[in-house]
């Protein structure tokens, strides 16, 4: 039997999981798939909590309900991967052998990164939303604050979601002006970026919307550290912005484990073949969603065109070809703008968000770079396509390959 290894069981890891345990013959391979935590979250829908829309109940799920039946399944920690022997060893004590490995252990906050940040204020005047706990605690903050000065901050990139902070701001801008405190609220974004957005076509139409917002955009801010007696965030060349409650997006890195094992870069995330999605070095070894080092966001959506290439790419290597297939980078995301509306951008590598339509049999077109309330259903919508859909790895009517279909240049 041929063994085959699945380090993480997120949205890239339970679709390939299902997505090869549908192709490869059962009486020839043995799937194994290794997390430490048994519940799915839709991270996603973190962003919704602080501001009433989503609860606890609407993100989580059992991670075994999109498990496919006849796979190994084992719930550890996992101690290291030792590449040069083909073998994953777990904190449990147990040695998992492959013949090959696809590595989706994904990526998370470090706030420790940051001097300062996870101090005496943290879930208290100091939040994130990229974690459960977070988006629950600010949730509760938000209901009882009368007002003050409210900051994101973005430590550095890369982050997961990259337009998430954005709709965080553009989200407490609809909620403050709905509980009628808006008045009362200064909303700062402050970035490590130029400009609101990592794509200048984007980054321009998003800055005119925190303008018409009234959302004060602080660039090229570098943070060094909180200081929490003063309550305000210095950057390294001491630039200062003073809040009454800060929502951080600390440092964002790859898992303890790529480190340990020598695979990952400075912030653990794995050297990966940008079109292929072989582990550089490797001729076994897959890397998909978080984990990579890829300059593509960090987003379900580049999971799921990811799965299409890896899937096709693994078939190639196991029958003794070099993989052919090559992921050009597409992403595709929904901008939840506020007061039931939301943008659309859909870009790659080497194509930035453009103007336009974007096609979708049965359900669209959905406008582009253009703030609808058709977009926002888009995003609301997409919670079910992902529970009843992605992770189950069924086909969906979104192309891997980015097109220029209904866009104008």
């Amino acid at each position: 039997m041929k063994k085959l290894v699945i380090l993480g069981a997120g949205t890239a890891g339970t679709l390939m999981l299902n997505k090869l345990r549908g192709i490869l013959d059962k009486s020839e391979w043995n799937i194994t798939i290794v997390d430490m935590y048994e519940t799915h979250y839709y991270q996603p829908g973190f962003l919704f909590i602080p501001f009433g829309i989503y609860n606890k109940k609407d993100v989580i799920k059992p991670k075994r309900d999109f498990f496919p039946n006849g796979v190994d399944v084992v719930m550890s920690q996992i101690s290291k991967i030792e590449a040069d022997k083909n073998r994953v060893l777990l904190e449990n004590g147990s040695v998992l052998p492959y013949d090959y490995l696809i590595i989706a252990t994904g990526t998370k906050i470090n706030p420790e990164e940051t001097e300062g940040l996870k101090g005496k204020l943290w879930h208290k005047e100091v939040f994130d939303f990229y974690t459960i706990e977070g988006a629950l605690a600010l949730a509760n903050y938000f209901k009882y604050w009368e007002g003050g000065d409210m900051v994101l901050n973005i430590a550095e990139m890369p982050i997961k979601c990259p337009v998430a902070p954005l709709e965080f701001v553009f989200l407490a801008d609809w909620y403050f002006t709905e509980r009628g405190i808006r008045d009362k609220v200064n909303i700062h974004f402050v970035t490590p970026l130029s400009g609101a957005f990592t794509k200048p076509r984007a980054s321009s139409v998003l800055g005119d919307f925190l303008e018409k917002k009234n959302i004060n955009l602080i660039p090229d801010f570098s943070i060094a550290k909180v200081d929490n007696e003063n309550k305000k965030i210095i950057s390294w060349d001491e630039k200062e912005v003073n809040f009454d409650v800060l929502v951080s997006i600390p440092t964002n890195m790859g898992d303890e484990v790529i480190a340990r094992s020598g695979l990952g870069d400075e912030l653990n995330f794995v050297p990966t073949d940008k079109e292929t999605l072989m582990a550089e070095g490797y001729d076994n070894i897959f890397v998909i969603g978080d984990a990579t080092n890829l300059p593509s966001s960090k987003a379900g959506s580049v999971a799921h065109f990811e799965s299409e290439i890896l899937t096709e790419n693994f078939l190639d290597v196991i029958d003794g070809r070099k993989p052919r297939a090559k992921f050009d980078g597409h992403a595709n995301c929904f901008i939840e703008s506020g007061f039931g509306k939301g943008v659309l951008i859909d870009f790659n590598y080497t194509t930035e968000p453009l103007p336009g339509k974007f096609p979708l049999p049965g359900i669209g077109p959905f406008s582009l770079l253009e703030e609808t309330k058709m977009n926002h259903y888009g995003k609301i919508m997409f919670r079910w396509m992902y529970w009843n859909q992605l992770l189950k790895g069924l086909e969906l009517p979104i192309e891997s390959h980015m097109t220029m279909a209904g866009k104008r240049v």
